[in-house]
């Protein structure tokens, strides 16, 4: 069942994050959140299978329960929330979680235009949605690890 952002975010608002409001509170909390972790993982499924295939699949071959989980427990602290992510797994380590596999241009695109459907789906826009697409621009290239 669809969760619904807390409030419209219309594309021409001029929105940025602070302490009192982080794009986790923009969001709407936990559930929204969560939402975009399994819309981005859906679009990955549906879109982007090479960069699905990297990840553990379930018995339909779709990106299992348990790394949609896990993202969205990583997004909701990283997004502003609670860092229930950390107290569970400890700093994420990106960069070193990530490197038994190889992050070219291509795959850092691919990640960035599944996350970019999955946004869409989850009706993120205004600042909200351009905040986002830097923060996820620059994370995604941090974590390339190879040429091309």
């Amino acid at each position: 069942m669809p969760v619904e952002l807390k409030t419209p975010l219309s594309s021409d608002d001029d929105w940025l994050p602070s302490l009192e409001e982080t794009p986790f509170h923009r969001m709407g909390g936990v559930e929204p959140v969560k939402a975009l972790a399994y819309a981005f993982y859906d679009a990955m499924d549906a879109h982007e299978p090479a960069l699905a295939k990297l990840h553990t699949l379930d018995e339909h071959g779709r990106v299992n329960q348990g790394t949609r989980d896990r993202f969205a427990l990583f997004l909701v602290g990283w997004l502003g929330g609670p860092q229930d992510y950390m107290a569970q797994h400890g700093h994420p380590r990106l960069r070193m979680r990530h490197g038994h596999v190889p992050v070219d241009v291509a795959m850092r695109d691919a990640w960035l235009r599944a996350m970019g459907r999955a946004m869409d789906a989850r009706g993120i826009t205004g600042g909200l949605r351009r905040f986002l697409n830097e923060r996820f621009a620059q994370v995604a290239d941090f974590l390339r690890n190879t040429e091309g």
